[in-house]
């Protein structure tokens, strides 16, 4: 099995812990959330379908098949992402400032408005480097803005396995962790892809 198979498959079982622990509510509306997120509903409603079409097919966009094989549905998909990107970033930032009258902490939002600067610029520049025929630079960026992307559910996944859910001041080390490290985890992917591609010509 190919390493980057694995890491997906990591991805998707992350994805599907956070959903049930974290946004079961959505299917339950007796949830005390709900009343949490009244005031705001309706700004979480773009902004989360726009995280999920960015969240779920974004992975598409790193499968060397699908992308050419169907070359059209990897350019339909690939604006999609971007699209998304520069909706759900800037509400994310709203929401969450949205969210400090109600207990919200200010450092929350300054790493929630660092997020969305990483992730709106590495997209931005994935978008440049595809516009000027530069696929490589492009698969790169789009590593690094799918990174950043990813810091929604890695937050939620280490604060529900380690109990730390309602735990704010570990939460807030938790966010400010995961915004740090995502580019040079990307970066490291990177790497080890290009080591192993490398491997493999120099072995055939």
């Amino acid at each position: 099995m190919r390493p980057k198979y694995i890491l997906f498959a990591a991805i998707f079982l992350t994805m599907v812990y956070v959903i049930n622990h974290n946004e079961s509510f959505l299917v339950n509306r007796a949830d005390p959330n709900w009343a949490h997120i009244q005031s705001f509903q309706w700004w979480l409603l773009p902004h989360g379908l726009a995280g999920a079409c960015a969240l779920l097919l974004a992975p598409l966009q790193f499968s060397d098949r699908l992308r050419q094989r169907y070359a059209k549905a990897h350019r339909i998909v690939g604006r999609i992402y971007i699209s998304a990107v520069f909706v759900l970033a800037p509400l994310g930032v709203y929401i969450q400032y949205l969210e400090e009258p109600m207990g919200g902490s200010r450092s929350f939002t300054i790493a929630t408005l660092i997020d969305a600067v990483l992730l709106t610029s590495t997209a931005a520049i994935a978008l440049y480097f595809i516009r000027h025929r530069k696929i490589q630079q492009h698969r790169q960026w789009m590593t690094r803005s799918y990174a950043v992307a990813l810091v929604f559910f890695e937050v939620r996944a280490i604060s529900g396995i380690f109990g730390l859910d309602f735990t704010p001041g570990a939460t807030e080390t938790i966010v400010w962790s995961c915004v740090a490290a995502a580019i040079p985890l990307a970066d490291i992917v990177l790497q080890l892809q290009e080591s192993w591609r490398t491997r493999a010509s120099v072995t055939a």
